[in-house]
């Protein structure tokens, strides 16, 4: 170390400077700083700490900065929560409401139904009685498990309605409190720059919209577990329903059955498309059919409404594809008696025959051959082959070159079964292009005679016309 005094100058030698290296580093980048002690000692004045706060103190500030934070995430976390679950609550609100409606049919069905049976089992003896009382006592134990079952439903209501009104207070609560936590973190972000502020509130959007969706991937709410048992309440009700009504028309056609034994007359034939029915009596007894008035009705499979068939007055009559899903009824009048025989149940369609439609609706018409039987209400000599083409425009009955009759669908046109006597009853039809011309015709088989109906009537129905036959209801 080199003494230095303020009166005595020393001549110093030059002596030769080391170069430095570039890659030193300094512990400080400007010329220290010092003092003359005694004896001229050098004596370095105190560093400054420039180290800023402890860390003691800096963990502290982040902690209270996080928990601040958390607080906010919550609230809001919370507030949406609610909102989702009340409205979630809101809709198995409604949804109860639609299954009282439900529930209550379900006792009206229940209580006609037991009616009918206890109505027919005084008409009833033996073994017919007792299946009817064990239907009785099976009806009985459905209503018992519908009442269970609703007293069920009743209870789930409760709890629905006690959580959504719990969840509409918590909502209001955590909006309030969302809006004052709102106000205190504007006040504490307007003291901030806005670059920090904007930034803060785009991490803490991202941080809410992770979190709600983590929540919505683990953690399902209770409401939704109650809706999930809903659905299979209502899935087990309308169960009960199906089995309820398939009950019902299983009653109505033993109804039906009883009520054709005690008849004189009975239905013989095949209930299905491509068959014929015929009215026979039981025996010697009832009055010759060809002095009876025979009317033929329609009805719905439910039995609640019933249409006269206009035209079919005779002991024969062939199901057409309008009769599909309908129960026929024929009414025998004679001296001022009446009697009514019945289908056991609707009229079936024939196997195959709808895949045979599909396949003639892929052209633009079809072709079959027929035979006239009658024209105009008069039978016809010649039982020479025709062509009846039925076209999406129009309908055509030809032979070669020679055309009988051409007319587009319209109002005036009509095209049904034949409702008349015969055994070909079932292959023949009547077709009336217009007013004043009308024919009888004869296909080779039952099918192609239902395939001519069913596709004339389709493209008509394309053209907007409505094919039926005489005083039909459509």
């Amino acid at each position: 170390m080199t003494k230095i005094s303020p009166e005595i100058e020393v001549e110093m030698q030059a002596e030769e400077v080391l170069q430095v290296s570039a890659d030193v580093s300094f512990a400080s980048n400007q010329f220290p700083k010092y003092k003359l002690g005694a004896d001229n000692q050098i004596v370095e004045e105190p560093k400054e700490d420039n180290l800023g706060p402890s860390l003691k103190e800096v963990v502290e500030q982040e902690t209270a900065n996080l928990s601040e934070q958390h607080k906010r995430l919550s609230v809001r976390d919370l507030a949406s929560k609610f909102d989702k679950n009340l409205a979630a609550a809101a809709k198995l609100s409604d949804e109860a409401k639609l299954r009282e409606v439900a529930s209550l049919e379900g006792h009206v069905l229940l209580k006609k139904l037991r009616d009918a049976l206890e109505s027919i089992r005084g008409r009833l003896a033996g073994r017919n009685k007792e299946d009817v009382e064990k239907a009785i006592s099976m009806v009985e134990a459905l209503a018992v498990k519908l009442t269970q079952k609703e007293g069920e439903l009743i209870q789930e209501k409760f709890e629905v309605k006690k959580l959504a009104s719990f969840l509409k207070q918590a909502s209001e609560d955590a909006k309030k409190l969302v809006v004052q936590r709102i106000g205190e973190a504007l006040e504490e972000e307007e003291r901030n720059s806005p670059a920090s502020k904007k930034q803060d509130v785009e991490e803490l959007i991202e941080e809410v919209q992770e979190a709600r969706r983590i929540k919505l991937l683990h953690q399902p709410s209770k409401v939704m577990d109650m809706d999930h048992e809903l659905r299979a309440l209502r899935t087990q009700i309308r169960e009960k329903s199906i089995f309820s009504i398939k009950l019902q028309k299983e009653l109505a056609i033993s109804k039906r059955e009883e009520e054709n034994k005690s008849c004189l007359y009975v239905l013989e034939g095949s209930e299905n498309l491509g068959s014929y029915l015929r009215i026979r009596p039981r025996s010697d007894k009832p009055p010759v059919l060809s002095k009876c008035s025979i009317h033929w009705y329609r009805l719905s499979s439910e039995g609640s409404w019933r249409e006269v068939i206009s035209g079919a007055n005779k002991s024969i009559y062939a199901p057409e594809p309008f009769d599909v899903g309908r129960i026929l009824q024929a009414e025998i009048v004679s001296n001022g008696q009446k009697f009514t025989v019945t289908t056991t149940g609707p009229i079936d369609t024939a196997a195959g025959l709808g895949s045979y439609v599909e396949t003639l609706l892929r052209k633009s018409n079809a072709d079959f051959n027929v035979v006239i039987s009658q024209m105009n209400g008069q039978d016809h000599p010649s039982h020479s082959v025709h062509a009846f083409h039925v076209g999406k425009m129009r309908i055509k009955l030809c032979r070669g070159w020679i055309t009988k009759a051409r007319e587009n669908y319209s109002l005036s046109m009509q095209l049904c079964g034949v409702r008349g006597d015969g055994n070909n009853a079932a292959k023949a039809l009547f077709w009336q292009p217009r007013k004043g011309l009308s024919f009888v015709l004869t296909f080779e088989s039952e099918r192609e005679r239902n395939a001519a109906i069913m596709l004339a009537r389709k493209f008509a129905l394309d053209c907007n016309v409505m094919l039926a036959g005489p005083d039909d209801q459509v």
